[in-house]
């Protein structure tokens, strides 16, 4: 949601056309700003930052609020609730908190339930939320996806302020503008661009991460460092078994630089809201998506776009754009975090023998719309976009990674 909007509108040009038609040209532009935030300890009452976020631009008006949870949270922090209960309660004179926080479904399912959609869209009408209520997801990067999607179409457009609670959310998806579900078996095909209110990224909730989903927000820290910052990449390479161990100055240092190159690229990239063909944030993603589909989700997302980043390292190597033994660098990382980058659906053909993994090239397609575009690297830290892969080439990959998980 957007946190504070200027507006600059153009003289309106009108053309004469002729007798019966005329074109009036209307141009304005829409400035969105949104603080992202990290402490510890977010929901202790000595903690102002919750409450200067939600009454920032208005500190004299009480700000209503409604809280979601994520059930995977709530199990994990059973007190959850009745804190965030307290610190409302501390805070009488600035919040009010509308009903005690509800929980609801996490993980990937929050984004394949329509019902749940609709239900949440009823209970914020029922509440009385209004464009001026904030709306506040405690969760994974599904549940913020979910909510804020939820949020964006009510009313057409409450406040969301994200809590993320997870390595992926606090690096990555957490501190961007999408919002959106999966429908019709394909990811994220309902959606919006929806700037939140505030992110306020709380480190403690990472401590009780089991290993793997700690592991599955790291790719998004290695993706991001291939594309954009090779001394970043650098580190990582230094701090794989740091990271590995969950060593909180390592994962606090990953969090923010990869915070920071994302948002970098939202306000620096020139195309925020994706109106092109080109998504540079999405390196390793047309394969990613499809894995997860086809695996029923049970790759993470992250464990996806490790295997996807492998697979587009090698096929650039292969190809000769990408220089040679980086791809190995770049795998002896990813495997040293701990990844598999082979999973069994990789095998997988339709009737006519056909690669279905290859077909995620052109769902990939059809989402951006228009021509295909494709991250891929040209060095480590440098990309580049390119319009078309060859579909052999993508086979002698995979072949090639099958061979090489399989020796490992």
């Amino acid at each position: 949601m957007k946190s504070s909007i200027t507006t600059s509108t153009d003289t309106t040009a009108v053309v004469d056309t002729g007798e019966f038609s005329a074109v009036y040209q209307q141009r304005f532009a829409v400035q969105y700003d949104y603080p992202v935030h990290f402490t510890r300890r977010l929901f202790a009452c000595d903690n102002p930052v919750l409450a200067d976020s939600l009454t920032r631009l208005e500190p004299e008006r009480r700000q209503r609020l409604v809280v979601f949870i994520d059930s995977g949270v709530a199990a994990a922090w059973p007190r959850l609730a009745e804190d965030i209960g307290a610190y409302a309660g501390h805070h009488a004179a600035r919040l009010q908190l509308l009903v005690e926080p509800e929980i609801i479904p996490g993980g990937e399912q929050a984004k394949n339930d329509p019902a749940l959609v609709s239900t949440l869209q009823q209970r914020l009408l029922d509440l009385g939320i209004d464009r001026q209520s904030c709306v506040v997801a405690v969760g994974g990067g599904a549940v913020l996806d979910m909510l804020g999607y939820v949020a964006a179409t009510t009313h057409r457009g409450i406040r969301h302020v994200r809590v993320p609670t997870t390595v992926l959310a606090q690096n990555d998806s957490g501190v961007g503008v999408k919002n959106g579900i999966n429908a019709f078996g394909v990811k994220n095909l309902l959606g919006c661009f929806a700037p939140p209110f505030a992110v306020l990224n709380d480190i403690d909730f990472l401590d009780t991460l089991e290993p793997r989903d700690r592991r599955a927000g790291i790719a998004e820290a290695v993706k991001v460092a291939l594309i954009r910052d090779a001394t970043f990449f650098d580190w990582l390479e230094t701090q794989v078994d740091a990271l590995c161990a969950g060593d909180p100055e390592s994962m606090t240092r990953m969090i923010r630089r990869c915070a920071e190159l994302h948002m970098r690229q939202i306000t620096q990239g020139g195309d925020p809201f994706e109106t092109g063909s080109a998504r540079p944030l999405d390196y390793g993603h047309w394969s990613a998506h499809k894995l997860e589909s086809l695996s029923d989700h049970q790759l993470r997302h992250g464990e996806a776009v490790a295997i996807g980043m492998a697979l587009d390292s090698r096929y650039a190597a292969q190809i000769g754009m990408l220089g040679a033994g980086l791809d190995e660098r770049i795998i002896r990382v990813l495997s040293g975090l701990g990844f598999d980058l082979w999973h069994p659906v990789m095998d997988r053909h339709d009737g006519e023998g056909r690669s279905l993994l290859l077909k995620g090239l052109a769902e990939f397609r059809e989402h951006l719309g228009g021509e295909l575009s494709v991250t891929l690297l040209r060095d480590i830290g440098h990309s580049e976009e390119v319009h078309d892969m060859d579909e052999a080439e993508i086979l002698l990959a995979l072949d090639w990674l099958r061979h090489r998980e399989s020796s490992q």
